[in-house]
């Protein structure tokens, strides 16, 4: 074989592998075009919301739980069967309302008998002073002696005695029988009911609980360094689980000493709750709002879901939206600060559910405000 046909031979293989090579490129440029035009075409419809610099006062964050403020844990004062029970949990009560009755009889016959010995008693204290008046008139005559008068006067002071400790009794008994039957010390919600009809009851026994729902209170433990900071009157902002819209508390009492641990400050927060729309026990986090002033990027919290300070959003950026994790701050005035955005960032408002990590996405409408338009 000669050179020119041994140089035909070996650069064929080359020349089929470099046009190989060229056509698969061909091919994936093709493709990839392809898929962008698909993805284009895929784009889906959001509406942005641009972050913005606004002025937020400064924040303390705060956890706690509500504590209804008129709480009292109803039990029974006198031993008896329970006899009848007419509440169930749950319903409101009036003041006075009661709430279950124990068995009088015996009662009754306690009060019976005092009742007979204060008549029994104030019989005898008539009698003593006819008779100590009578000595005395006749002491002045000289018609008895001195002692007999003395006697007389001491009768009657004894029988004045046994009055009192008669009239003693028939208010213990009276006392006895009003303890038997539990009532409301004031208005509100039986939230336990521990007793059924036939039940017999020892003095000191729980037997129900009742609330007062409409006002509420949190007591809330505060790093020490909020001394300095916090004052009566400042107001709170707060959330609970299964409400979207956060609820206002005001700072009414703060501890005049630090706890033991000397790192916390106990806070009180009352918090109005007329439509009782909240209840005691649920968990809540907030923060106390101070008066002053400092600019931080903030979002609209219309178009923010937060699970306590973390949310998730999607960051638009070349037309495609990319998923990020940020921290917020409580709502103010229809804004919430983020951490982890720059002003001028946009980000997906209205159609997040249909968005995910990497897709183009297509403006529709103009970047949302506070009150989410």
């Amino acid at each position: 074989m000669n050179r020119p046909q041994l140089f035909l031979y070996s650069g064929l293989p080359l020349l089929f592998i470099v046009g190989a090579t060229s056509y698969h490129l061909v091919q994936k440029n093709q493709e990839l075009s392809k898929q962008r035009v698909v993805k284009e075409a895929a784009s889906v419809p959001v509406t942005l919301a641009t972050v913005e610099e606004r002025g937020f006062r400064g924040a303390i964050s705060f956890t706690g739980n509500l504590l209804a403020v008129n709480r009292a844990e109803l039990r029974a004062e006198v031993s008896g069967r329970v006899t009848h029970v007419n509440v169930q949990e749950g319903d409101e009560v009036k003041a006075g309302t009661v709430l279950s009755a124990q068995d009088e009889d015996d009662l009754q016959l306690g009060k019976q008998a005092a009742d007979a010995q204060l008549a029994m008693a104030q019989a005898q204290a008539d009698q003593a002073n006819r008779d100590n008046d009578r000595a005395q008139m006749l002491l002045a005559k000289r018609s008895v002696t001195k002692q007999a008068a003395q006697l007389a006067e001491t009768n009657f002071n004894a029988s004045m005695a046994n009055v009192r400790a008669a009239q003693s009794n028939l208010g213990l008994a009276k006392s006895r029988i009003r303890k038997s039957r539990i009532v409301a010390p004031f208005a509100g919600q039986v939230a336990q009911r521990l007793v059924q009809p036939g039940e017999v009851l020892s003095p000191g026994q729980s037997a129900f609980t009742v609330v007062d729902n409409r006002k509420l209170e949190i007591q809330a433990e505060l790093p020490t360094e909020a001394l300095a900071t916090v004052k009566v009157g400042m107001k709170a902002s707060f959330r609970v689980a299964g409400f979207d819209t956060p609820f206002e508390a005001t700072l009414t009492q703060i501890s005049p000493s630090v706890q033991a641990d000397g790192r916390t400050l106990r806070v009180r927060l009352e918090v109005p709750n007329a439509d009782n729309k909240l209840k005691g026990g649920l968990f809540a986090e907030g923060e106390i709002v101070a008066n002053s002033e400092s600019k931080k990027p903030a979002l609209p919290a219309s178009v923010l879901t937060a699970v306590g300070r973390n949310a998730e959003i999607f960051v638009v950026e070349n037309g495609t939206a990319f998923r990020k994790k940020i921290t917020v701050g409580a709502d103010q005035d229809g804004w919430r600060p983020v951490d982890g955005l720059k002003a001028g960032a946009q980000i997906v408002a209205q159609g997040r559910d249909l968005v995910a990590d990497g897709t183009h996405v297509k403006v529709v409408a103009p970047a949302v405000n506070a009150e989410g338009k």
